[in-house]
């Protein structure tokens, strides 16, 4: 039983390492095959994590939560961007400064355009960090607090509803990624 319990972790730890690793290079250059492959591990590390209930090796622990915290912060945003595109069907443009660009009319009647919800991806990250520690830390309410900071910060971007959608849908996606890598640990350890 103990080497089957050992087994287990060890996957656990391949499995995240990979699933970091996939989700690392799908943050830095957008691909969506690394994106799935990002995917597929998150779920394939949850099934191991579940079949480890029960069964903690310590000297794995902090393996298992260096890669679960990486897979969260870093595997959330090309999911979100890909949640995004489906939603949007590639209608949104991107600006510069990482925001979309919404278009207004000015008021001699010409339309402009103006980047709004700049700095998704920083604040992205940060969410995701904050997500996945409150979760490992035992402090669900702490994603109260996490959703509340951030659409306090956005509330006055939020006047068109292509921003709205965009931050609804990218702000799910990234929560429900982060909240799944730290069920991985919370499962893993419990």
């Amino acid at each position: 039983m103990i080497a089957v319990t050992i087994i287990v972790w060890l996957l656990l730890v391949l499995v995240l390492g990979a699933g970091a690793t996939f989700a690392v290079i799908a943050f830095l250059r957008p691909d969506r095959t690394m994106t799935w492959a990002a995917a597929g591990s998150l779920g394939a590390a949850f099934v191991l994590a579940w079949l480890a209930i029960g069964q903690v090796e310590p000297l794995l622990t902090i393996v298992v939560v260096v890669g679960a915290v990486t897979l969260a912060v870093f595997g959330g945003g090309p999911a979100a961007v890909f949640a995004l595109d489906l939603a949007t069907k590639g209608s949104v443009r991107n600006g510069v400064h990482g925001g979309i660009l919404v278009e207004g009319i000015r008021s001699d009647g010409e339309p402009t355009g103006r980047e709004i919800l700049r700095g998704g991806q920083t604040i992205g990250v940060l969410e995701r960090f904050a997500t996945v520690a409150t979760i490992i830390a035992g402090f669900p309410e702490g994603l109260a607090i996490v959703v509340a900071v951030k659409g306090v910060g956005r509330f006055t971007e939020l006047e068109s509803s292509e921003a709205r959608e965009r931050f609804i849908i990218g702000t799910m996606a990234s929560l429900i990624w982060a909240c799944l890598c730290g069920a991985v640990v919370h499962l893993a350890l419990n």
